[in-house]
């Protein structure tokens, strides 16, 4: 009997012990929420145009729009370059993505386009009619335009490269916008400034390039911008 007592004594002690405590997990820190960027507010400027815009060749950074942000921002000005130049480009592809370059609410816009219907031989009154409209577009936007004029290699006839020069005179004098005579000045027809292909300029013509479209630009920038 007694010794069933201390069996029942000992199973009793055994129950009544305290359970030993055990921790509650600790959550988890909450990640920290991530860094969103500043929105980009500054003015746009679109170089609209082909593979001259684009940089054809050229390794990345060395595109005359990216030479301009560069130079622009060494300079002070608030800005921001936009390079919308797809190689290839006629002024119906310009035309067909005209609504991508208004979404950019550009500031001014520099169009460079009209080359590669030139290097076809299409008629140049669909070209200028394409011009025309972008250009009407663009004002419409509050865009200010500044176009680029370009020419043609001599073996297109002189005829021909006559009225394709002309056309950007006449399209600048009727909208009333600046115009760069000729985009390549100084650079085309320059072996040491051009590529292989004799059409587009290599680093050191793409600099000239810059400076003449910077130049050009100057004045149309807003002061403290």
């Amino acid at each position: 009997m007694k010794k069933f007592w201390l069996i029942a004594l000992a199973a009793g002690m055994t129950g009544c012990q305290t359970a030993p405590k055990t921790e509650a997990p600790k959550a988890a820190a909450a990640p920290a929420a991530p860094k969103t960027a500043a929105p980009d507010d500054r003015p746009v400027i679109a170089c609209f145009g082909d593979s001259l815009t684009a940089g054809f060749g050229l390794d990345p950074g060395e595109s005359f729009p990216d030479l301009l942000q560069k130079d622009l921002d060494a300079r002070g000005h608030r800005y921001r370059v936009a390079n919308l130049g797809i190689s290839g480009d006629t002024t119906q592809d310009g035309l067909e993505r005209l609504p991508l370059v208004i979404a950019e609410k550009p500031a001014i816009v520099l169009l460079e386009l009209g080359a590669n219907d030139g290097l076809r031989g299409q008629p140049l009154a669909n070209t200028a009619s394409n011009l025309s409209r972008m250009i009407e577009e663009l004002q419409k936007s509050g865009a200010t335009v500044v176009l680029a004029g370009l020419t043609l290699p001599p073996n297109y006839g002189a005829d021909y490269i006559r009225k394709f020069d002309q056309m950007f005179r006449d399209l600048a004098a009727k909208y009333k916008v600046t115009l760069i005579p000729f985009l390549l000045e100084g650079v085309g027809g320059k072996a040491q400034l051009m590529q292989k292909d004799g059409l587009h300029p290599n680093p050191a013509g793409t600099r000239i390039v810059e400076s003449i479209v910077r130049k050009t630009l100057e004045p149309l920038l807003k002061k403290g911008a």
